[in-house]
């Protein structure tokens, strides 16, 4: 078996951020709503960007619909969308997360979320944050000030900072906190355990050598 590093970043680390939020107040915004199915047949990563939220974003003929919020001036360039309960419901297409990523969202701060969806993030680098819908609330409004809309995100803290200076702390569970912090994703996490995967090879390999 080939050493490699143990274990080796493969996603940017998520410590800290700071910048605009773009307000998404929708309820069970879905997958496909997100990244239509039309855009699943490529298993790359990067590109997907440009069709995130497609079908609210663009007229059938590829235009710009200039009301939808992430093609508003002061949202263009948002790092952080507060939106509605059950984000990222429907199918388990892990191309959603790769969008938004793509896009540049690398938070979501929603009250709650689908369970796939909530882990493929994860998996991919974005910090998926569930709060109280007053807490909710009050980061929309935040959200809805356009540039000035600048929160600042401190997982280590496990603080969110909003434009005026108050702190929302929030919950997270350690495990994956430490998944972010330090870029792994599975493969890497794979990778903590080497030593014993050489061994445990090793020895197989010694005692059923026909294997």
């Amino acid at each position: 078996m080939q050493k490699r590093s143990n274990p080796r970043p493969a996603m940017d680390k998520f410590t800290t951020l700071s910048a605009v939020a773009a307000p998404l107040p929708l309820v069970n915004v879905d997958t496909d709503m997100i990244i239509p199915k039309q855009y699943l047949k490529t298993i790359q990563r990067s590109g997907l960007g440009k069709a995130l939220f497609d079908e609210m974003r663009h007229n059938q003929d590829g235009s710009e619909i200039p009301d939808f919020v992430l093609n508003k001036p002061a949202y263009r360039e948002a790092k952080i969308l507060v939106t509605g309960a059950n984000f990222g419901c429907g199918s388990s297409r892990e191309h959603a997360p790769w969008a938004l990523l793509d896009f540049g969202i690398k938070c979501i701060l929603a009250p709650s979320f689908a369970d796939i969806f909530y882990g493929n993030c994860f998996k991919n680098g974005i910090l998926p944050i569930a709060l109280p819908q007053s807490e909710i609330d009050k980061l929309m409004d935040d959200a809805e000030r356009g540039s000035n809309a600048v929160i600042s995100i401190d997982l280590e803290k496990q603080e969110i900072r909003g434009p005026d200076g108050g702190v929302i702390t929030f919950d997270i569970d350690p495990f994956r906190k430490q998944i972010l912090l330090n870029g792994w994703d599975d493969i890497a996490l794979t990778l903590r355990d080497e030593p014993t995967i050489t061994t445990f090879e090793a020895e197989k390999k010694l005692s059923r050598p026909w294997l």
